[in-house]
């Protein structure tokens, strides 16, 4: 889901709480993030990813899509400048043995800010590869030291769920893909019809909540051909489609209302009324979703495009 983080009005600057955005990451690393494995195993059955590939994930979060391509043979690269908290967490699942600061931190990373621990650190974490690489800025800033270009480009982070929440992914794309082959395939994701979508009337909820801060931005139905428009805004040529079941599958209500605030979506709706009020309203917009063993149990269908580097 596409993080979108609405700036504090003066009149609710001292009043409204923070984010804790280490936790947060924690939280969609342990808890969101697995959701959107249909999606990435779907895309890299159909595009045969393997030894052969050079992938680079923009937006790349925590790493799991990453994970899952480098498990494959690929090599990999993972750039996401607007979530320095994830990407740490990416590195300590990709690459455990990278060196750390004196305050316990990964170099180039949040000062002072360990990733360790959680399911995504520990004794379960892969062995460092060779071909992994993790970017905190652009893409296209150290394209010129590549020796091979990228195969395939994914931007996962699905869009269609919140009005203007393709904004800046033009830009990105345009920075990127001077380091991708000729024909390559980029791949981008947006969430599915809404009657296809049971998170779609939780997400309402953050509408709702975050009305009296007239800047943010609303919830709205996907549109048939929001990925075809972003893909004809950077040139691309469209090379197929397909949709893909991402049922959101929680432990418990506790773990549901996480790993959604984990999303950032309801930040502006935080910002707005408080944390509490976003929790309450949130746990009661889960109540149909919950399974008489306290399970909570959202079908989704997801649509991902295949274009091409012309």
């Amino acid at each position: 889901m596409t993080p979108t983080l609405v700036r504090q009005h003066a009149s609710h600057a001292d009043s409204a709480p923070r984010v804790d955005r280490y936790a947060r990451a924690r939280d969609w690393s342990e808890i969101q993030e697995r959701m959107l494995v249909p999606l990435y195993e779907a895309v890299y059955d159909r595009l045969e990813v393997g030894p052969a590939t050079r992938l680079l994930g923009l937006r790349c979060g925590s790493g799991l899509a990453l994970l899952l391509a480098a498990g494959r043979g690929a090599a990999v690269t993972g750039a996401d400048a607007s979530s320095p908290e994830r990407l740490a967490l990416a590195r300590d699942r990709l690459l455990p043995d990278t060196p750390r600061d004196a305050n316990g931190g990964v170099p180039g990373g949040p000062r002072g800010h360990s990733p360790r621990g959680g399911r995504s650190g520990g004794r379960n974490r892969p062995r460092a590869r060779a071909a992994v690489r993790l970017l905190d800025g652009s893409p296209g800033a150290v394209a010129g030291a590549e020796t091979a270009a990228y195969t395939l480009v994914t931007v996962f982070e699905p869009i269609g769920c919140l009005a203007g929440d393709s904004e800046g992914l033009g830009e990105l794309l345009a920075d990127a893909l001077p380091a991708a082959a000729r024909g390559a395939a980029v791949v981008l994701a947006g969430w599915g019809p809404p009657e296809r979508c049971a998170t779609s009337s939780v997400l309402r909820v953050a509408t709702k909540l975050a009305d009296p801060l007239r800047s943010a931005r609303s919830w709205r139905p996907a549109r048939r051909d929001d990925l075809e428009e972003v893909a004809q805004r950077a040139g691309l040529k469209p090379d197929g489609s397909g949709r893909v079941a991402c049922p959101f599958g929680y432990a418990d209500v506790d773990s549901a209302v996480r790993g959604l605030l984990s999303t950032g979506l309801f930040d502006a709706a935080i910002t707005a009324t408080d944390a509490k009020q976003v929790d309450k309203e949130l746990t009661e917009a889960l109540h149909p979703h919950r399974r008489p063993d306290g399970t909570v149990w959202m079908p989704n269908v997801f649509r991902y495009l295949i274009a091409r580097v012309p």
